[in-house]
């Protein structure tokens, strides 16, 4: 299988490299323009390259934006056939990957994927004398001047801004700035490295409650390599969980139809009208191109339908700091609903097949135990070896008991596959 729960997701290998100009020439075909950026992955210009070089071969136009979040390059390609993104978002350095965009910024959807996948097996150039050409575009300059037009921050708020090294880099910290923001700019420069794992988790920010406090910031703003999720800090330096964030959003926006996934708490179901989908925003992106007012996932990817149905870290970010402006962020979210919600992962480098003998119809969908208390969500996930748990009750022993359960009917699988 070709796409994951978020695009073409690999460890780096030349082979990658070999398989990103099928998929340019795959995309390119019909011969219009397409968009094409890449996150700050040392990878990043081979494989940019690799895809560039395929549409190229087709007779398209390549839109070529550099290092540029993914929703700017989705913002970006609406004058365009459609926007390619080269990243493995917040998988390690060692990964990379191709995100396919559709003009309003949705993700392919199964059908295109299945489109794509089956025009990769088939990808043949066209001659030397339809070969398109590369243009450069400042995909950055676009993107903030339509965030610009659309928040009000006010003059003069303080907010800390990790960037970990990431295509965030080049356009949150000078964005907010523009609005009269004072930044502290963390891990701002996009050198290819992460000094910081680049997944936006509690765990991995140690050093950002003191920063935001020692700063009196308002709020503190995290972003993962392709800055298409951004996580946040309170004024008080608090970690605002995924599911926080989203009631937080919805709430703000007066959004009353939400779309999330099914590991994502049961409170937003206090506030909105939900509808859930599999993990991954792809999925959460193509239900809300029939139905709801804002969606997202509790990792940290925000879709504002009214802008696009990309994920977009950088609007967040600035719509955080007009909330924050507004709202004193520590005192919202305390007033939320609350329910205990535990994480967790096993390495299994048979995932797929074991969930598959677990029942899962698709293993990266998962299966979904539910009781009285509490329910539990266990599935492959699409980009690493890994079977992820997601666990919420009542209470924390009703969280803990869904946990056991789940990964109880894991050994089960695993053992009667085994036997």
């Amino acid at each position: 299988m070709l796409f994951g729960s978020s695009g073409i997701r690999r460890r780096y290998s030349g082979a990658f490299a070999g398989l990103a100009v099928r998929v340019g020439i795959a995309v390119g075909k019909n011969g219009q323009s397409a968009v094409v950026g890449r996150d700050a992955r040392s990878t990043g210009p081979l494989i940019a390259d690799a895809v560039t070089a395929g549409i190229l071969s087709t007779g398209a136009d390549v839109y070529a934006c550099g290092i540029a979040p993914t929703p700017t390059v989705a913002c970006a390609a609406r004058d365009h056939a459609l926007g390619v993104m080269v990243t493995a978002s917040h998988n390690p350095e060692e990964y990379n990957g191709i995100k396919l965009l559709n003009p309003d910024g949705s993700a392919f959807t199964s059908v295109q994927q299945q489109e794509t996948e089956a025009a990769v097996e088939a990808a043949r150039p066209a001659g030397w004398e339809e070969q398109g050409h590369v243009r450069p575009l400042d995909a950055v300059s676009v993107h903030k001047k339509a965030i610009l037009e659309s928040v009000r921050i006010p003059d003069g708020l303080n907010a800390v801004v990790d960037c970990g090294n990431g295509a965030g880099s080049v356009i949150t910290p000078g964005l907010l700035a523009d609005e009269g923001v004072h930044v502290l700019a963390l891990n701002a420069n996009p050198e290819g490295r992460f000094v910081r794992p680049s997944e936006p988790l509690e765990e991995h920010l140690p050093y950002m409650p003191a920063m935001v406090r020692n700063q009196h910031a308002a709020c503190g703003i995290i972003h993962d390599g392709d800055a298409d999720r951004m996580m946040a800090f309170d004024g008080a330096g608090q970690y605002i969980s995924g599911d926080h964030l989203m009631m937080l959003f919805a709430d703000y926006l007066g959004a009353k139809r939400v779309v999330t996934t099914a590991d994502a708490s049961m409170a937003i179901e206090e506030i909105a009208e939900v509808r859930r989908t599999p993990v991954g925003d792809s999925y959460v992106s193509e239900e809300l191109l029939k139905w709801g007012d804002f969606g997202g996932e509790a990792s940290g990817a925000w879709i504002f339908p009214k802008n696009s149905f990309c994920p977009d870290g950088i609007y967040a970010a600035a719509l955080l700091c007009e909330i924050a402006g507004e709202w004193d962020l520590a005192e919202t979210i305390a007033a939320m609903p609350s329910y205990p919600i535990l994480r967790d992962s096993v390495r299994l480098e048979d995932a797929r097949a074991v969930m598959t003998a677990m029942g899962a119809a698709v293993p990266t969908d998962g299966v979904r135990i539910e009781e009285e208390d509490g329910w539990c969500l266990v599935r492959a996930s699409g980009t690493e070896p890994k079977v992820r748990f997601t666990a919420q009750g009542r209470d924390t022993a009703a969280a803990k008991r869904m946990m056991e359960t789940g990964k109880e009917r894991l050994r089960a699988a695993r053992q009667g596959r085994d036997a």
